[in-house]
């Protein structure tokens, strides 16, 4: 639990909002938290609870659980629909987002990823800060467990010809020495967002690989043989699932393509361009990944082992939850920027 209130888990969620960081007036709102439901709809989560599961109410049902007066709403129920139509609520993309929408955070902090995981994403964030290493200290043997320490070689370099080199660094980026460290905080937050989306990724890829070998096995039960509806769904879930990870997939190896050999050629506008592209695709990548990570999850407790449930539930729950809302999904991808080559 951060210093905010907000627990770890909450705040390294897709799909969870805790509602205290908005300007909210209404108390029982602030302990609250909106989140996105197994048919992609957002829904505020008044309590959950283990044995009593989970208390949830519409957006538009709050003036009737509220009395509010509809003829002159409150403030309250503008952020809330506003907020309600986004597509994800992982922190970078609700940074981009209630910038948009010129709703005030109470907290920014609160739009940070929890520390452990950051310490979770060394592993990815290797790729990114080796090629600097190597550029400033000639190796890449320092210890290293957090994006921090990188942050740490630079705010304190102990190596002469480290110093030399990160003088070098601040002409071709035209900032001060001194302010490196600053620069690598923005680079640092920048590759921990794509190594952050990465780790989601790679978290729902098993499940996807479950869903479809279980539509699969569905198509060939001789109980579904001639439900041409369960058939056709099937198809265009699978249609569209594939599609949406070839198009994440090709925009990741797209950006570490583009930033491999960022350290060869660096300049400001250069950082700041490759900053800005990334950034570009926040809210696609992360409004993507919240939604088949929703569904992924919806199915992955209902049906945890091959043999859970039987075909029956299965076709059930494929035509009553799964395919709603994952035409919201294609749309999130169909409205995503063209993508520029990072050279």
């Amino acid at each position: 639990m951060s210093d905010s209130g907000i627990s770890d888990t909450d705040r390294d969620s897709l799909h969870i909002l805790p509602m205290v960081i908005l300007p909210l007036e209404t108390p029982s709102l602030n302990r609250a938290r909106l989140i996105k439901n197994v048919r992609l709809e957002s829904v505020i989560e008044l309590f959950t609870d283990k044995d009593t599961g989970s208390g949830q109410i519409g957006i538009e049902d709050l003036p009737q659980e509220f009395n509010w007066n509809m003829s002159d709403p409150p403030a309250d129920m503008a952020i809330l629909r506003k907020v309600g139509a986004l597509p994800s609520y992982d922190v970078y993309s609700l940074r981009i987002s209630l910038r948009d929408l010129e709703i005030p955070v109470n907290d920014h902090d609160a739009l940070r990823l929890s520390d452990s995981m950051s310490k979770e994403l060394t592993s990815y964030m290797t790729d990114f800060t080796r090629p600097l290493i190597l550029q400033i200290y000639g190796g890449d043997d320092m210890k290293i467990e957090s994006f921090e320490d990188v942050v740490k070689l630079f705010r304190d370099p102990d190596v002469g010809k480290a110093l030399e080199k990160i003088r070098i660094m601040a002409d071709k980026l035209n900032i001060k020495p001194e302010e490196i460290p600053r620069f690598m905080e923005d680079y640092g937050d920048i590759f921990l967002s794509l190594s952050y989306y990465r780790r989601c990724l790679d978290a729902i890829e098993p499940t996807i690989t479950e869903f479809l070998e279980a539509m699969d096995s569905l198509r060939d039960n001789y109980q579904f043989k001639t439900d041409q509806n369960l058939r056709k769904t099937m198809e265009e879930m699978e249609s569209t699932i594939n599609g949406l990870m070839a198009a994440i997939t090709g925009r990741f190896e797209n950006f570490e393509r583009g930033t491999k050999h960022m350290w060869d050629e660096i300049s400001a506008e250069r950082f700041r361009k490759v900053e800005q592209l990334i950034s570009s695709y926040h809210t696609t990548i992360g409004g993507v990944l919240c939604s088949l990570s929703v569904k992924m999850d919806a199915w992955a407790r209902l049906f945890p082992t091959p043999s859970a449930g039987g075909p029956g539930k299965r076709a059930e729950f494929i035509m009553s939850e799964m395919k709603q809302g994952m035409d919201k999904i294609q749309h999130i991808e169909d409205s995503a920027p063209m993508l520029s080559a990072l050279n």
